[in-house]
């Protein structure tokens, strides 16, 4: 096995950045005040009968106290080729807002890094907080299939020769940010893992995040 440059081995080793603040969860509107007709049936409330309203209205207390446990053993294996499927723990000094997990291997001349992070505002032990908004990070674009509102935001560097290939998906769900990062480089032709593969990774392991939030 060939020896990493040691500036991109740093560059290989991205630190995950959580978002501070998640979306305001919409509360339903008021219900018709005006009185019923005899024999008339109530008017049905279209936030409530709108498909995903109760997850989209959801408030999570904290964040999932097993991270590391939301991306699936054989996703791992497909992904991250060589590393430990029991992942690695993001530190933190308050795991009910913020906890998050990251998975990384040299498999032959092939690296692979993936990172999950979740961030929860207002829990149990917060103040509350709304925060949010409706823009996504820079340079991202919305994603659609996930949560509330998604973005994916794309990127292929070069460093002394050598490619990389990265993709991170933000998700906002309520008062929760997922934020799911996988890169990759090759170095026996010293390029990158295709466009397709890098995305479909980081979107695949978004859905896998998003539903172990949702418990």
């Amino acid at each position: 096995m060939r020896s990493l440059p040691l500036t991109l081995a740093a560059r290989l080793v991205p630190v995950a950045v959580l978002a501070a603040a998640g979306v305001a969860m919409t509360a339903p509107g008021d219900s018709d005040a005006r009185p019923q007709q005899a024999g008339a049936s109530p008017k049905p409330s279209a936030t409530a009968s709108a498909p995903g309203a109760a997850v989209e209205q959801r408030r999570y207390p904290t964040a999932p106290a097993k991270p590391c446990a939301a991306v699936p053993a054989a996703m791992v294996k497909k992904l991250v080729p060589g590393a430990l499927t029991a992942g690695n723990a993001l530190r933190t000094s308050d795991v009910s807002r913020r906890t998050g997990c990251s998975w990384h291997a040299l498999d032959d001349y092939d690296y692979r890094w993936l990172d999950i992070a979740f961030d929860v505002t207002g829990g149990s032990g917060g103040s509350g907080g709304t925060g949010g908004g409706t823009r996504g990070p820079e340079g991202a674009e919305p994603l659609s299939g996930l949560g509330k509102q998604a973005w994916i935001g794309e990127e292929l560097t070069t460093e002394d020769g050598q490619k990389v290939r990265e993709a991170v998906v933000t998700v906002r769900m309520a008062n929760a940010t997922v934020t799911v990062t996988y890169n990759g480089s090759d170095f026996g032709d010293r390029g990158a893992p295709s466009a397709t593969v890098i995305r479909e990774g980081a979107v695949g392991a978004a859905k896998q995040a998003v539903t172990a939030l949702d418990g």
